[in-house]
Formats: C-alpha cells, sequence, structure tokens
C-alpha cells in the first residue's frame, strides 16, 4: 500500500512538473511567424484585451469556488470533527460555480448573449457547448452531494458521482481547444495541467471510497490537497 500511495504521488509530480517545464520552455522560445502569440485579429474576442479579461476572470472566480471545495473535503479527510457544517461548502461551491458559469461563461452565449438557446446548446462551437457542460456538470453533481449531505439521500451509489465528475472534467480539459485563440498553445498546457491533476484526483476520490475508514484517511487528505491544487492553478491561470 504505502508503494503504491509513493508510486501515485511520484506519478502525479512527474505529470505535473513536465506540463509546467512545457509551459515555461513554450513561453521562453520565440514566436515563430503566425504563431498564436500573434495580436488577435480585429473584430476577433478571443485574444482581444476585453476577451482575456472575461476568461481569466472566469476562471479565477471558479478558483475561489474551488478551494472552498478542497477546504471542505479536506476537514473531512483529515477527521476533524468541528466545524461540521463545512461539509456543505462543496455542494454550495458546486453549485454556485454552476450557476455562474451556465450564464456568463461565454459573453455572446445565452442567457446573456445574442446567441438563443437552441444555438448556444445544439451548434457546431464546441467550445461554448462544453462550457456549458462544466456548467451543467456542478450543477447536477452539486445538487447530489447536497442532497447526500443533509440524509436525503443514502444509498452508496450517489457517491460515485463526485469522483466520476472530476475524471470526466478532467478528461473533457485534453479535448477543450482555443483553435482560434493567439494563445491557444499556452492555454492547451493549462489545461493539461488542470486535467491530470483533476484526473488523478478523481483517482484518489475512487480509491478513498473503497478503502473506506473512520477518522483520517490519506487518501481522502491526496484529493483535497489536489482539488485545492487545482483552486491554485485555477487562480494563476493567464491568457
Amino acid at each position: 500500500m504505502n508503494r503504491l500511495k509513493l508510486c501515485l504521488c511520484l506519478m502525479t509530480l512527474s505529470l505535473l512538473l513536465a506540463a509546467f517545464a512545457m509551459a515555461q520552455r513554450h513561453d521562453a522560445l520565440p514566436p515563430p511567424p503566425h504563431d498564436h502569440h500573434a495580436p488577435a485579429a480585429a473584430g476577433q474576442w478571443d485574444g482581444s484585451s476585453e476577451g482575456v479579461a472575461y476568461s481569466e476572470f472566469n476562471h479565477h472566480l471558479a478558483g475561489v469556488f474551488v478551494l472552498l471545495i478542497g477546504l471542505s473535503e479536506l476537514r473531512g479527510g483529515l477527521g476533524v470533527t468541528m466545524l461540521a457544517w463545512s461539509r456543505f461548502l462543496l455542494p454550495v461551491a458546486m453549485l454556485g460555480v454552476g450557476g455562474f458559469l451556465m450564464i456568463w461563461s461565454d459573453h455572446d452565449a445565452w442567457p446573456i448573449g445574442s446567441l438563443s438557446f437552441a444555438q448556444t446548446f445544439f451548434s457546431d462551437d464546441y467550445e461554448t457547448v462544453q462550457h456549458k457542460l462544466y456548467a451543467i456538470l456542478p450543477l447536477g453533481v452539486g445538487t447530489i452531494e447536497f442532497l447526500r449531505r443533509t440524509g436525503k439521500v443514502t444509498h452508496m451509489a450517489w457517491g460515485v458521482l463526485l469522483p466520476v465528475y472530476a475524471l470526466v472534467g478532467g478528461a473533457m480539459l485534453f479535448l477543450h481547444s482555443h483553435g482560434t485563440h493567439p494563445a491557444a498553445h499556452k492555454i492547451a498546457i493549462h489545461h493539461a495541467v488542470m486535467g491530470t491533476t483533476a484526473l488523478v484526483a478523481g483517482l484518489c476520490k475512487v480509491t478513498a471510497g473503497v478503502k473506506r475508514q473512520e477518522g483520517r484517511s490519506p487518501w481522502e487528505i491526496a484529493w483535497s490537497v489536489l482539488v485545492l491544487l487545482i483552486g491554485i492553478e485555477l487562480l494563476l491561470y493567464t491568457e
């Protein structure tokens, strides 16, 4: 068991270091012709000063919500009985970030933009559709977690949704592309780092569920620390 934990920690650390090294190397290289560092085209939202500010604010605010989730889970992982109310931080934060993204994920999408509901959810603009999926998933899982933590639903199967959400959300980040963005490659590196962290976090949460134990749980602690790391990554997100 100790070897398994050590291998998992080393794998996570090596993947994160590799992704950060790639990002640093990319930023250090001089931009070739037609590089993603080129200014945004006239009239293009992605890469414009307004578009960058809008996207970075959304990521940073999401980071605050994720930090709340991580802090809530860390209390449980450490087996702390004080501040029992903090177990509701996770569902409240998930509902908060889901509600925010549902409304403000994209400036031109429903319900605040010019695109209708059908144009937003059933278009070929995968980037916008995926942003809305990132709203629907925490809204659904947050609702279930709230019902679990208030004792309204008690079957063990409902607890699987949280780690599955981390695994699915992490995998989706590897498919999330900003093809027309001048800094698309840098954004892809950010997403790869967060996706890797989310996948490892989800695996830790799955393991914690399989190896259920009272009091302090090293797998729950690993899960919560990795969630906190995702929150920090979101706070440090730049384009």
